[in-house]
């Protein structure tokens, strides 16, 4: 017994210390304290946008500070009631101690992946990409499958998804999509989802009835909602087209040329927005989607050089293929970043994420540890 005792011990204690490495509570604290200070301003309400913000983060934190609290103070009547085992004899309180030790460790597990989206830019909104490889139409009706996928998956995660661009098919699917997630943390789980994503199956579009491989690229990015990034965009360096914008399947075609793409000369980067109604305010909105693709770009240029300067391999790379879906000869989707896998194909593209989602943000703890 006092073997068993000191092992689920050991295990309790490595999981707190791994949560403790991960998770500042006095930092915790001293944020929330500061957003009362922010909403007892006589302003804070000038600007109701900005405020429903600060109060959804605020909510998060005090959430999670809630959520650690409550772990700790069952931690220790664990460790009480352990003692009182191991020292008093009480061995009839041996079932109820496993059991909470049981539901403790799972906890622990759970909770930590809320502490593991702690990157500085985890919690803003993502801007999420579709392009298809090369393929046609099958790669084409692939991305608009994806596109069902995670659109899905961020309505039943809580998250608002708007559409910001939108380009058909030719005859079915799309050539592209940019969707805007809108969430507490939404880029912290979707970035995991960035990488090309390959189909195995039977063509719909091949009368022969041949198997076919299709690629699909997915870009996240998180949108950046404040010019303290020190991105600094010329006008001169901008090229500005305008078109006729036209929703998913035709639908909410407007007749004047409201929807705006801009191209970044010296990058290459080409964003498009057309959700809103005036020329204006899809400039506006695309050019806030430029800064966040160039932003991005610059943070990756970075991990890049600090991995060339440790001698690391470096894995972020643009094409990097993370996951195949398999509908034929046998189904699977299998994520070969974390070898998480599962055989229900249906569920996947229904939404059911999460699986692949956590594996990779627990991978990445790993590496750090």
């Amino acid at each position: 017994m006092i073997r068993k005792s000191a092992t689920a011990s050991a295990r309790r204690r490595k999981n707190s210390k791994r949560l403790g490495g991960l998770f500042d509570l006095e930092l915790k604290l001293e944020q929330l304290g500061d957003f009362e200070v922010k909403m007892s301003a006589p302003d804070f309400w000038d600007d109701n946008e900005r405020a429903q913000k600060t109060i959804a983060e605020m909510n998060a934190i005090k959430s999670v500070v809630e959520k650690y609290q409550k772990l700790n103070g069952e931690a220790e009547d664990l460790v009480l009631m352990q003692e009182l085992i191991t020292e008093e004899g009480e061995e009839s309180l041996v079932p109820e101690w496993s059991e909470g030790v049981k539901k403790l460790t799972e906890a622990l597990d759970n909770f930590e992946l809320t502490l593991l989206l702690s990157s500085p830019y985890d919690k803003y909104n993502a801007i999420l990409e579709l392009h298809p490889g090369a393929g046609g139409t099958e790669s084409q009706d692939w991305a608009s499958m994806l596109y069902r996928m995670y659109t899905r998956w961020a309505e039943q995660s809580g998250f608002k998804v708007e559409v910001l661009d939108y380009l058909p098919g030719d005859e079915a699917g799309i050539k592209s999509v940019t969707i805007g997630v809108s969430g507490y943390n939404a880029y912290g789980y979707l970035k995991a989802e960035k990488g090309v994503h390959r189909l195995v199956r039977i063509s719909p579009f091949d009368a022969s009835g041949r198997r076919h491989t299709s690629f699909v690229s997915c870009d996240v990015v998180p949108e950046i909602e404040d010019d303290n990034t020190e991105i600094e965009i010329r006008p001169e360096d901008l090229k500005v087209d305008t078109y006729r914008s036209g929703g998913a399947g035709g639908q909410h075609v407007n007749k004047t040329e409201s929807a705006v793409r801009i191209t970044h000369i010296p990058s290459g980067i080409i964003v498009a927005c057309q959700t809103e109604r005036s020329q204006i305010s899809n400039r506006d909105r695309a050019m806030k989607m430029l800064r966040s693709k160039l932003f991005e770009r610059r943070l990756e240029e970075q991990q890049r050089e600090l991995a060339s300067i440790r001698g690391e391999q470096s894995d972020i790379a643009w094409g990097s293929q993370i996951r195949s879906y398999v509908f034929h000869p046998y189904s699977m989707v299998k994520d070969h970043r974390t070898g998480e896998e599962t055989g229900n194909v249906g569920a996947v593209m229904d939404g059911e994420l999460d699986p692949f989602i956590n594996a990779y943000l627990r991978s990445q703890i790993q590496k750090s540890e």
